[in-house]
């Protein structure tokens, strides 16, 4: 299976080159990303994709992860920090207009979302959304590894400075977990020859037939 092989080949790059990652595969990225597992398919969450530079440096200042300013691109993962009535209402109605139906034939289906989500509290949810996002997150790496682009997930950075700088506060989202995106620098990063290091599949999993 090649997807054992790309996962062999994948780690959590230390240093990026200064190669660049293309367009049309980073929209695959976006793509596969998008179409990860989603609770309901809600997706409570949204992406940014950053290449500015300087923007990439200020995000990066203060961290010990030097690779948010390196990477090529970054990908960053912010969750709801409520769910409304009106995110329901917006998702109801893509689904209609997608599918080419009524909204009328998904009342059971949003009555069920209103019944389930919006009786929680809004930390829960923002939990709850959160958890969406990392599903995405490793979607995302197993499509990079796909494309052998390297890839880094982060979680040490200032959410509260992404926050500003992206303007999330204003949409509604935090910051909840980034990604760095690139081609690893075989020569500065001591950690790209090194073997995979994984528990024995034994040790991992256990069986119940």
């Amino acid at each position: 299976m090649q997807l054992i092989n790309n996962l062999e080949w994948r780690y959590s790059t230390k240093k990026f080159s200064n190669k660049k990652i293309s367009e049309e595969l980073l929209d695959q990225i976006i793509e596969a990303t998008n179409l990860s597992a989603s609770s309901a398919g809600l997706q409570p969450f949204r992406l940014i994709s950053i290449e500015n530079e300087e923007l990439k440096k200020k995000l990066g200042e203060g961290s010990f992860n030097s690779q948010i300013a390196e990477s090529s691109h970054l990908l960053v993962f912010a969750a709801f920090d409520e769910i409304t009535l009106n995110h329901i209402e917006e998702y109801i109605q893509h689904i209609a207009d997608v599918r080419g139906i009524e909204t009328e034939n998904l009342s059971e289906f949003k009555s069920a979302l209103v019944d389930n989500i919006l009786p929680r509290s809004s930390h829960e949810n923002h939990v709850w959304a959160s958890k969406q996002a990392y599903l995405a997150l490793g979607t995302a790496l197993i499509a990079a590894a796909e494309l052998k682009i390297d890839a880094t997930p982060m979680e040490g950075f200032d959410a509260d400075k992404f926050d500003n700088l992206l303007g999330l506060k204003e949409r509604g989202l935090k910051t909840v977990v980034i990604l760095a995106l690139g081609y690893r620098d075989t020569e500065k990063d001591i950690f790209a020859g090194f073997k995979k290091v994984r528990l024995e599949k034994d040790h991992f999993v256990t069986y119940i037939r």
